[in-house]
């Protein structure tokens, strides 16, 4: 992205100033959020960066990943929905051309066969027959050609808005998916998350949301660097989805932190689900890929919120947040409910 125009040179030198102040490489898609965040106009970007330098951690390559696909990842999608939409219209419109010639072509056949049919109702010489049958066999063609050719438009346009629909289903599905675990992203959490709660609400069914994250997840990256970190996150995402009914969405929330969204489970069913995964994991032993070396033990922390009246998609998140953390404070390694007695004592 350029910065032009009066000003320009100097928000563009602030911006890796900003950047290289809070060790973040400079490659495009950081540059981006973070240009975002120096001119101050997109208030989400903003609180996101801040909250970030008031908690004092630091900007890791998942962060940096994250903050780029919940603001900016849809933007690409958009343009590419944007151009196949346009190809549709375009496609539809020769079709719709085609269809109104087709009408005015059969509105002459018809008056031909209409003209034909007074003319030899009257009588009329063997010439004349001639000529005329002559003249109905050539707009017969004609007509049988053109429906020939519509038939033909109508199969390549329809082959084309299959297509098309293909591609715009793979990019729309991209838009919401993590590409690292494969899980569904921040968007497609906060999409289902607003859907399953008015869902629970109308069937008047239970819903409950669960927070895990790894415990220790930054003495990992600092000890073996940023691939092995990506090994253990993905091998979370795995263990978080064999541990999932079908009707559950599994998603990377943010960073080394993913959500489960559990229509109809109570609060029994989810807090069970929450302790086999916890025990699945902590009996995992993980191995570098490349040198096979021992990673140690790796065990996650787990907040569980269920849906109660009055809730809102945000309080949800932050009573199952507030479990989460409820969790890490005492101890690690184990699993929160919002009905804990202790949870909101300091």
């Amino acid at each position: 992205m350029l910065m032009q125009g009066p000003g320009g040179d100097t928000i563009a030198q602030e911006t890796l100033d900003l950047m290289r102040l809070h060790g973040v490489p400079p490659s495009s898609a950081n540059y981006q959020v973070w240009l975002a965040y120096r001119l101050g106009r997109n208030q989400p970007v903003r609180e996101a960066v801040d909250a970030r330098i008031a908690s004092g951690e630091i900007f890791t390559a998942e962060f940096n990943a994250d903050l780029h696909d919940r603001f900016f990842t849809g933007l690409g999608s958009s343009a590419q929905i944007l151009l196949a939409g346009e190809r549709i219209a375009r496609d539809l419109g020769q079709v719709v051309s085609f269809l109104k010639l087709t009408e005015e072509k059969s509105g002459d056949y018809g008056r031909a066969l209409e003209s034909a049919a007074t003319d030899l109702s009257n009588a009329i010489g063997p010439d004349q027959i001639r000529q005329l049958v002559s003249g109905l066999a050539a707009a017969t063609l004609d007509m049988a050609n053109h429906n020939r050719h519509l038939n033909e438009q109508l199969q390549r346009s329809s082959h084309e808005i299959d297509s098309l629909r293909s591609s715009l289903e793979s990019v729309r599905m991209e838009s919401l998916t993590d590409s690292l675990t494969g899980l569904a992203n921040r968007r497609m959490f906060d999409e289902t998350l607003r859907l399953r709660i008015e869902e629970a609400r109308a069937q008047r069914t239970d819903l409950c949301l669960f927070l895990c994250d790894i415990d220790h997840f930054k003495r990992f990256n600092d000890t073996w660097g940023h691939h092995t970190g990506d090994q253990i996150l993905r091998f979370l995402a795995s263990a978080l989805q064999a541990h999932a009914r079908p009707d559950y969405l599994v998603a990377r929330y943010g960073g080394e932190e993913f959500a489960v969204i559990m229509p109809r489970a109570n609060a029994r069913l989810a807090a069970q689900t929450a302790e086999a995964l916890r025990a699945a994991i902590q009996t995992k032993r993980l191995r570098r890929r490349s040198t096979n070396e021992d990673l140690g033990q790796v065990t996650v922390s787990i907040g569980i919120a269920r849906l109660q009246p009055g809730d809102t998609a945000q309080g949800l998140v932050e009573r199952a947040d507030a479990c989460l953390y409820a969790s890490k404070r005492n101890g690690r390694n184990q699993v929160t409910t919002d009905a804990t007695p202790v949870l909101y004592v300091a």
